[in-house]
């Protein structure tokens, strides 16, 4: 027996993918135009799943931070942030940080899936009990992995029945309950109401973890996020982020309104074994941070185009998976379908992301949107013809799908 046989079937279903077109799982692009286009091969590919929520990766200030760092500072730090890996702009960029979100501590981290598994395995101890939301991303369940403590789930989105499993859990001996959730969901693009499970954990003694990777810089009128967009951003206990997506840079951090999160630096395995940002990644995420407080602009723009497209594909009847927000998800019958359309809306020059199972909730197959501030009403036609192509191409699609699974 193969070290490798386990893997059998998920090598079948790379296999079918494979014999309907591309790897839409490991598309390679050959260059990146702009914020918003690409190119594969000689054919420009219109980009609507970067997760560019801000557009800023192109931004002039970001970039040439990113070049001055990397002239001050060198490529790498090539030690963890409890060896040599520590620098000035790491101090700054957690600062400044601290300073938007109003919290007096922030700890910068060099991946934003490295944050949730160094914060939470950090904070819930064996004692403790996880409660988290039944659709949270690997990176939260993978941090409750590295812990002792007890996880319970609770219905996604659900601050009703989270009560329930809290007030069925009674009094934690020794412990705490740690609440993880996050803002907007990258998969459906559905957003939690934070105001609500800020009032049911309280009440139960608990504290409340959110995960805004995808609606920091996206939401509340300075761009700190959902909890801020509801007004409960004093509120929470911790919050976490990625520079991956509206900073526009590789890192990620977690802040939080107890100063005693500082001693986590000291016990976060993740942390203390990682070697810290480089300082290009630092400085471009921290000239981003200005721009998110002062993005209300940006914002705006993005608002407008979510709504223009979510009302497109609405009217077409597509099966859209939550309301407008930047994250579209269009919800297919099942991973064949969707990988054909994939295929079908990359010759047609648009590229999305093709999501499936095990990475998306209720096993769904989806043609997951990110739009970008960047997007003009144009570029949102253009993906909106795309789609509507699909609909006329619907029966040749299939039929070529099946000559070819059979092939």
């Amino acid at each position: 027996m193969s070290l490798f046989d386990k893997y059998a079937p998920l090598q079948a279903r790379v296999d079918v993918m494979m014999k309907i077109g591309k790897d839409a799982l490991g598309v390679q692009f050959d260059d990146i135009i702009s914020t918003t286009r690409g190119r594969i091969g000689n054919r420009e590919i219109l980009l609507a799943g970067t997760n560019n929520y801000l557009g800023l990766t192109f931004d002039e200030d970001c970039m040439s931070a990113a070049k001055n760092a990397v002239d001050n500072h060198g490529t790498g730090t090539t030690g963890s942030r409890i060896a040599n890996g520590t620098y000035s702009e790491h101090i700054d960029l957690e600062k400044a940080l601290a300073d938007h979100l109003g919290m007096p501590s922030c700890i910068v981290f060099t991946t934003g899936y490295q944050t949730n598994l160094s914060a939470i395995s950090g904070l819930a101890g064996d004692k403790d009990v996880v409660f988290m939301d039944a659709d949270a991303h690997a990176c939260i369940i993978d941090g409750t992995r590295l812990t002792g403590a007890s996880t319970i789930r609770f219905r996604h989105n659900n601050p009703e029945d989270l009560d329930k499993r809290l007030r069925r859990q009674g009094e934690i001996e020794g412990g705490n309950a740690l609440v993880v959730i996050e803002g907007l969901y990258s998969m459906f693009g559905d957003v939690a109401p934070i105001d609500e499970f800020v009032d049911v954990t309280h009440r139960h003694g608990g504290y409340l973890f959110i995960d805004e990777a995808h609606s920091y810089g996206v939401f509340g009128p300075t761009g700190c996020g959902l909890a801020e967009e509801q007004g409960v951003l004093d509120k929470v206990d911790f919050i976490s982020g990625t520079f991956s997506k509206s900073l526009a840079s590789v890192g990620g951090f977690c802040a939080s309104r107890h100063p005693e999160f500082e001693i986590l630096r000291k016990v976060m395995r993740p942390y203390m074994f990682t070697a810290s940002a480089t300082p290009a990644n630092i400085c471009a995420a921290l000239a981003a941070v200005e721009k998110v407080k002062h993005g209300a602009d940006l914002r705006a723009n993005l608002k407008v185009r979510s709504e223009q497209l979510h009302k497109g594909l609405s009217d077409m009847q597509y099966d859209l998976c939550a309301e407008a927000s930047p994250v579209i998800a269009v919800r297919r019958p099942n991973e064949a379908v969707a990988a054909m359309e994939w295929n079908a809306l990359i010759e047609d020059g648009v590229y999305v992301n093709l999501a499936v199972p095990p990475g998306t909730p209720q096993s769904s197959s989806l043609l997951r949107i990110s739009l970008s501030a960047a997007h003009t009403e144009e570029d949102i036609n253009i993906i909106l013809k795309a789609f509507n192509d699909l609909k006329d191409k619907q029966g040749s699609l299939m039929a070529e799908m099946g000559a070819k699974l059979q092939a």
